[in-house]
């Protein structure tokens, strides 16, 4: 109970700061995470050890010099993004003289429930600092050093500006820090799950406290009967050999029939990368003898609707635009689908009809993330579409209140 209390009187105060004084602590986080690469690193190799090289996570719990580097300059375009708080979302005068004026306010206490990928310690401090909301952080214990050394190197900044430290907060490992931040019901106001699928149900349906669905990412790329064969190599390979580990990585290619004689050259470049693709019985007759043996295999039922998280996907055969459209409403999780095509028709339709948070034409959902889109380091990419939709980054950390000043008007 003593962690509750403590964050939520934090977070009262994290409103009082003014947006320069935000930045300038953020600014002085990117420098002190600078300086402590090799410390990070250390700490990080802790981990590391601890797990399996093969272990599809194990990409997502390292840190390297240039992903720190990487880290720092997120930091730092966070505090260069125009303050989200106090913006005036809407306001009018009522015919009795009230005046309402809707404001953007933060959320207050935000719980981050997450799996072993340090990096979101740090960017879930960023953006709920800068939006005024103290955060949470559930860590999985694969990233517990990691996840420690992180946070105290936040504290030493916060403590260094006088700020309140406990508006940043690392539960320990264990089952039991995670239920009882999912019932912290009147002391944390949104909880946000980043992991795999299983993580994400689990949080969903035990939690008491109200959940944004994150992550999760069954992710397709359909090669229609229009699309263009360079650009389709070029997206697909980048879409699933990019890093496999990430949410928008590809999970199953969706060709056209009348495009199976060009199926080889879209995918001869993953073959030399060592993809292993499951293919469907008509797609496996235009591979076979051709891709390399040992990563082709035949589809099954349970080829479709898996999230990958390895060089690893299925390849599905369609003979029209509808049947496309239908396998990939079947199997999506909503996050980011793709199609590869030059008829304007067919993307309108697709554009239209496929629901999913991000929808590509031509472009790889590899640039499914709040820095690619502008945002600064993102929390997670909703995959619902109640509050925020896509990559969440400043706005979609903050809720609205209604102003109403009046003169000694009263209701009749």
């Amino acid at each position: 109970m003593a962690w509750k209390k403590l964050v939520l009187a934090a977070s009262r105060k994290l409103n009082l700061l003014s947006t320069e004084e935000k930045n300038n602590v953020l600014l002085a986080l990117a420098k002190r995470t600078r300086e402590n690469i090799d410390f990070l690193l250390t700490e990080n190799a802790k981990d590391l050890a601890a797990m399996d090289a093969s272990n599809p996570l194990y990409d997502r719990l390292q840190l390297t010099a240039s992903r720190i580097e990487a880290i720092a300059s997120d930091i730092e375009n966070v505090a260069s993004l125009p303050d989200p708080l106090d913006r005036t979302l809407e306001e009018r005068t009522l015919p009795n003289g009230l005046q309402l004026c809707k404001k953007s306010v933060p959320f207050g206490v935000i719980g981050i429930i997450y799996e072993a990928r340090p990096n979101v310690s740090f960017d879930v401090f960023s953006l709920c600092f800068k939006t005024g909301n103290a955060c949470v952080l559930k860590g999985g214990s694969d990233a517990y050093n990691s996840n420690v050394a992180i946070v105290n190197l936040i504290k030493e900044v916060l403590t260094e500006f006088n700020i309140d430290s406990n508006c940043v907060y690392l539960l320990p490992a264990g089952r039991e820090a995670t239920a009882e931040l999912m019932n912290a019901v009147g002391y944390v106001d949104l909880i946000i799950p980043r992991g795999g699928s299983g993580l994400i149900k689990y949080v969903r349906d035990n939690a008491r406290v109200p959940v944004i669905e994150t992550g999760a990412g069954v992710v397709h790329a359909y090669f229609d009967e229009f699309g263009d064969l360079e650009k389709g190599k070029a997206i697909v390979t980048n879409a699933k050999t990019r890093r496999v580990s990430v949410c928008n990585a590809l999970d199953c290619l969706v060709i056209h029939e009348k495009r199976l004689p060009d199926l080889m050259a879209l995918c001869d470049e993953m073959g030399q990368k060592g993809v292993v693709v499951e293919a469907d019985a008509k797609a496996f007759t235009f591979l076979d003898g051709k891709y390399p043996a040992a990563l082709l295999t035949k589809a099954n039922e349970e080829s479709f609707g898996k999230e990958y998280m390895a060089m690893r996907m299925a390849i599905k055969t369609v003979a029209t635009l509808d049947e496309a459209l239908e396998h990939i409403a079947t199997y999506s999780s909503k996050h980011s689908e793709c199609m590869i095509s030059e008829d304007a028709a067919s993307i309108l339709r697709f554009q239209r009809e496929t629901d999913a948070a991000c929808v590509y034409i031509n472009a790889p959902t590899s640039f499914t993330d709040g820095a690619q889109f502008g945002m600064g380091a993102e929390i997670g990419i909703s995959t619902q579409k109640l509050h925020a939709r896509g990559p969440m980054a400043l706005p979609e950390l903050t809720t609205y209140k209604w102003l109403i000043v009046g003169n000694g008007q009263t209701r009749p």
